[in-house]
C-alpha cells in the first residue's frame, strides 16, 4: 500500500498548484481521502476531505480557494490550490480512511498517510 503526494514546489504569491496523491496497493472505491498540511514549527492539521462518493469538505481556510477531486480510474486524488499565500508554505500530506459513504470526517485518524510534498510559496 502506497500513497505517493507530488506536485509540489515553488510559487509566487497568488500563484496555483495542482497537487496529487498516487495511491497503490488498494481499491480506492471506498476509501475517503483527507489531505493535511504541517508549516516548520507547527503542528499538522486538516485541509480537507473527499468522500468515497466524491464529496468533499473543507476547513475554513481552504473554502473557496482549495479544491479537493478525485479520479477513481486514474488511482488519484487531488488539490487543487488558488490565490497561493506566503501561509500556505508547508509540507503537504494526503491520507487515506476506508469510510464508503457520501460524507467524509476530516481527522487524523486515518489509515494510510503519503510521505509528504514540499509547497513553497515566496516572491
Amino acid at each position: 500500500v502506497q500513497l505517493q503526494a507530488s506536485g509540489g514546489g515553488l510559487v509566487r504569491p497568488g500563484g496555483s498548484l495542482r497537487l496529487s496523491c498516487t495511491v497503490s496497493g488498494f481499491d480506492l472505491e471506498d476509501y475517503a481521502f483527507s489531505w493535511f498540511r504541517q508549516a516548520p514549527g507547527t503542528e499538522r492539521e486538516g485541509i480537507g476531505c473527499i468522500s468515497s462518493e466524491g464529496s468533499p469538505e473543507y476547513k475554513d481556510f481552504a473554502e473557496g480557494r482549495f479544491t479537493i477531486s478525485r479520479d477513481n480510474s486514474a488511482n488519484r486524488v487531488y488539490l487543487q490550490m488558488n490565490n497561493l499565500k506566503s501561509e500556505d508554505t508547508a509540507v503537504y500530506y494526503c491520507a487515506a480512511k476506508w469510510d464508503p459513504g457520501s460524507y467524509c470526517i476530516l481527522t487524523s485518524s486515518q489509515g494510510y498517510w503519503g510521505q509528504g510534498t514540499l509547497v513553497t510559496v515566496s516572491s
